[in-house]
């Protein structure tokens, strides 16, 4: 009878000690956070950030409602241009010839071209893919029109390139960095066109980043397009479509999330103005 007594208190004991022991590996466990298996799962969450434009910080630009297509990473084994020197590197567009090196001019204000409202005014953008005419239109915005007729008198535009084209929308140059954010020294008054205007194709504007903001830098529409009224509107392309089409159609890479970097360097090599009474 005693042997028996002894048996079961050794038995209870031994429970005892194992419920102790599987108590303690438990609370182990919990406190090192292990899983059953012994391992650890880390879900890391990754935030993708997308960025609309890699266009220096105030450059002057069409509206953000601009159309972007969708394009690959670059392909082009050519190096990408960032600015100006870059696109002289490149293949002249259109088989063209390289110009000589644009000159970087700086002013205090344009000078008075003694134009008037009724003026007939032709620009005629001579490029590597062949003649841009622009009729422009001094009695709708005299101001922006002195300012571009002072610029191409001066010879300001004179080798620079097209920096930003998007088929479709637009071809943008007036900028003799190439980056965006270029310009002559000075901001022309806003002649914005009434609400309700079409930026057609062909139509001739200024590019900006913001009211008041109008410097040297223009845009050429390829196709209609729904702009706002922000964006003054000077002339329009007559009889270019076939330069137009050639430039539309130069190789591009992408910019941000926009197919319009020109792989191929389209000169302005000359503005020449003819204004008659």
């Amino acid at each position: 009878m005693a042997r028996a007594k002894a048996l079961r208190r050794r038995i209870i004991q031994v429970v005892i000690l194992f419920v102790v022991v599987v108590v303690v590996l438990g609370i182990n466990s919990l406190l090192s956070g292990d899983d059953a298996d012994g391992t650890t799962e880390t879900t890391v969450a990754t935030t993708e950030t997308t960025v609309a434009s890699t266009e220096t910080t105030g450059a002057a630009t069409a509206p953000e409602t601009t159309p972007t297509t969708a394009a690959p990473e670059a392909s082009n084994p050519v190096a990408i241009p960032a600015r100006y020197d870059d696109y002289r590197t490149l293949p002249v567009a259109c088989g063209g010839t390289l110009p000589d090196p644009v000159q970087e001019m700086q002013f205090d204000a344009p000078e008075d071209q003694g134009l008037n409202p009724d003026d007939r005014v032709v620009a005629t953008v001579v490029t590597s893919c062949g003649d841009i005419v622009l009729e422009l239109d001094p009695s709708a915005a005299p101001e922006t029109v002195n300012s571009f007729v002072f610029l191409a008198r001066q010879g300001y535009f004179d080798g620079q390139v097209f920096h930003r084209l998007v088929e479709g929308f637009m071809a943008q140059g007036g900028d003799p960095s190439a980056v965006g954010g270029g310009g002559p020294g000075y901001t022309i008054p806003d002649e914005f066109p009434s609400d309700g205007f079409v930026y057609e194709k062909g139509i001739l504007a200024m590019a900006n980043r913001g009211p008041g903001t109008s410097g040297s830098q223009f845009f050429i529409m390829f196709e209609d397009g729904g702009l706002p009224p922000q964006y003054s509107v000077f002339g329009r392309a007559v009889d270019s479509d076939s330069t137009l089409d050639a430039i539309e159609a130069i190789p591009k890479e992408v910019r941000g999330t926009e197919l319009s970097i020109p792989m191929e360097g389209l000169f302005i090599e000359r503005v020449d103005i003819e204004a008659n009474p």
